[in-house]
């Protein structure tokens, strides 16, 4: 069995994919699982080069689906003792999982590590930054990650133990066309028995207009926020399901209520007032928990006036 499995989905990604796949050829004991989506430009003669040299290479394509049925499809799939998902448009450094061995050896369930913005060239734009920390239970890692951390929602900077995410039957939700890593990545997390970050950026990820993510217009960032409304209700029922704290609990339900209230920004006046209207009906306000003076004041001014409150926050 190897001991760790990377599901690259493909869609249409030809340009990057080489650079991608390069870059996990020399990974020992290491399984490939690369995930064709339907791809209609030249991305399969691109993979099945790579296979017909990569002994390692486990191929399989299949209609489109969409990026969620595609890692689910990878988790079925790998049979790595771990699971470490790589989009096709992106890659890692070399040196990424020698860096992460100690804890594959100790059976670490979710080990963090970080990631670097860079141009199609390679450059540098931007290290995002995070706590950091040695083993410590899935509640306390989130504690500790969830008042800052920008990418704890991507599944692209964990290594996850596979056992741990088949036993819970995680799965990425497939009626969510964006934000389906928004409702899961946290319940992995905190539902964890052990959980380390790793202060090593052995991710890349490249800027370009390729992917879902990557390509923006309007009529998608409404889909967006739709979407992230659809993970918190889903989140709200899953989270009775989890046997954690009470606090651990209350953690999640600030961290989605930030995250979607941070989102409004990204809306024009009309349409923030509509997606106020649904903040209010869920009363997600009332999950902003008063622990401190700062977070008094905070819900205050979010029950007061949310626009107020993000021109402050700007």
């Amino acid at each position: 069995m190897p001991k760790l499995s990377v599901i690259v989905p493909v869609y249409n990604t030809e340009k990057y994919l080489s650079k991608c796949l390069n870059s996990l050829k020399d990974l020992p004991n290491t399984e490939i699982v690369i995930v064709n989506d339907g791809s209609t430009d030249g991305s399969e003669s691109v993979i099945k080069e790579y296979a017909s040299a990569m002994p390692n290479v486990v191929y399989y394509k299949k209609n489109n689906t969409g990026v969620a049925d595609t890692r689910n499809f990878g988790i079925e799939h790998a049979t790595g003792n771990y699971i470490m998902f790589v989009d096709s448009d992106d890659y890692i450094e070399k040196e990424l999982i020698s860096k992460l061995d100690k804890y594959i050896k100790d059976e670490t369930e979710i080990i963090k590590f970080k990631l670097q913005r860079v141009d199609e060239n390679g450059n540098i734009i931007k290290k995002i930054g995070g706590a950091t920390f040695e083993s410590m239970t899935g509640e306390e890692a989130f504690e500790m990650l969830f008042p800052t951390d920008v990418l704890l929602d991507s599944p692209c900077v964990y290594l996850f133990k596979r056992d741990y995410i088949i036993q819970k039957g995680f799965k990425f939700d497939t009626n969510l066309l964006y934000h389906e890593d928004f409702g899961l990545i946290p319940i992995i997390v905190i539902n964890a028995k052990s959980a380390v970050s790793v202060d090593y950026y052995g991710y890349n990820y490249v800027q370009s207009t390729n992917s879902i993510t990557r390509s923006e217009d309007y009529a998608k960032t409404i889909r967006k926020m739709n979407d992230a409304l659809k993970a918190y209700d889903n989140m709200v029922s899953a989270i009775e399901k989890c046997s954690i704290s009470k606090r651990a609990k209350e953690n999640l339900r600030i961290y989605y209520t930030n995250a979607i209230i941070t989102k409004l920004k990204e809306l024009k006046p009309e349409d923030q007032n509509k997606f106020i209207l649904e903040i209010k009906q869920r009363k997600m306000i009332q999950n902003i928990k008063i622990r401190n003076f700062k977070q008094l004041i905070k819900r205050i001014l979010l029950t007061v006036n949310i626009k107020a409150y993000l021109k402050r926050s700007d």
